[in-house]
């Protein structure tokens, strides 16, 4: 049974791509979103959360008025008739009508904080002159919607990058069975295969091998290697004026420091 060369190796693996340092086996090329940013110095991939975000939001005023509404009047109903009989099945009533309102307010408060507490974008920088990789990520637990969540910056050495190819498969909101590809990236130890940090680089059934291939091009080749894009370029921050989710969302803004670092030769 085939097994991916890095410790641990990511969920859903499929196979290993290319080293930093191996000439790509397929045609580079990028088809989902065009580069955010690319020169001779660095080069800006997006990696929006969802194609679709900003419809949950719409979704948010539905639950909002049945978890303000509607869960307490049926609370209060439940409660009222309870005190009256005092009978155990009406007792349940109440237990049922609590435990309703709790999970209309939890799925509100997750609708409303997916579609507007991440961060417009999460690019990820690859600085060809620096050898090194800066990721703007965002840190999140979908089942603690009342928790802390948070935006991360960090930087990696180009030679300690990998790459992986994964396969997951999962239900449909029609209940059918779906499968989505992605490429995740790992951060090793330098000289190991041992994995210290893993993170998406695209995701939603988007380019696989090939847009590794273009990242490892840009990254070995520079710019003049990379093929022309089709696809009109645009700024992290730059969102369209009717989704009101990320119009709502807090912009990309990278510390000073690395921000300068990230987009300047050593």
């Amino acid at each position: 049974m085939a097994r991916s060369k890095l410790v641990p190796q990511c969920a859903g693996w499929k196979r290993d791509l290319p080293g930093p340092g191996d000439p790509p086996v397929v045609t580079p090329s990028i088809r989902a979103d065009a580069p955010n940013h690319v020169d001779g110095i660095y080069l800006e991939l997006p990696r929006r959360s969802s194609t679709i975000r900003g419809i949950l939001l719409y979704g948010v005023v539905l639950m909002g008025y049945c978890t303000v509404v509607e869960a307490p009047r049926a609370l209060f109903t439940a409660i009222l008739h309870a005190l009256s009989t005092f009978s155990s099945s009406d007792l349940l009533m109440v237990l049922a009508a609590l435990l309703v309102v709790a999970l209309c307010i939890w799925s509100t408060v997750l609708a409303y904080r997916t579609e507007v507490t991440q961060p417009r974008d999460l690019p990820i920088r690859f600085n060809r002159l620096r050898r090194k990789i800066y990721v703007y990520g965002f840190h999140m637990v979908w089942w603690k919607p009342f928790s802390h969540w948070y935006v991360t910056t960090a930087s990696y050495d180009w030679d300690d990058v990998r790459a992986e190819v994964w396969e997951q498969w999962g239900a449909s909101s029609s209940g059918t069975l779906m499968v989505t590809w992605g490429v995740s990236i790992a951060i090793v130890k330098p000289g190991t295969n041992e994995v210290i940090e893993r993170f998406h680089l695209s995701t939603y059934n988007k380019d696989l091998d090939n847009l590794w291939a273009y990242v490892c091009t840009y990254m070995q080749l520079g710019p003049d290697a990379l093929p022309p894009c089709d696809i009109e370029p645009r700024d992290a921050n730059d969102v369209p004026p009717y989704n009101l989710a990320l119009r709502w969302a807090p912009m990309v803004e990278w510390p000073e420091a690395m921000d300068i670092e990230s987009r300047s030769a050593p």
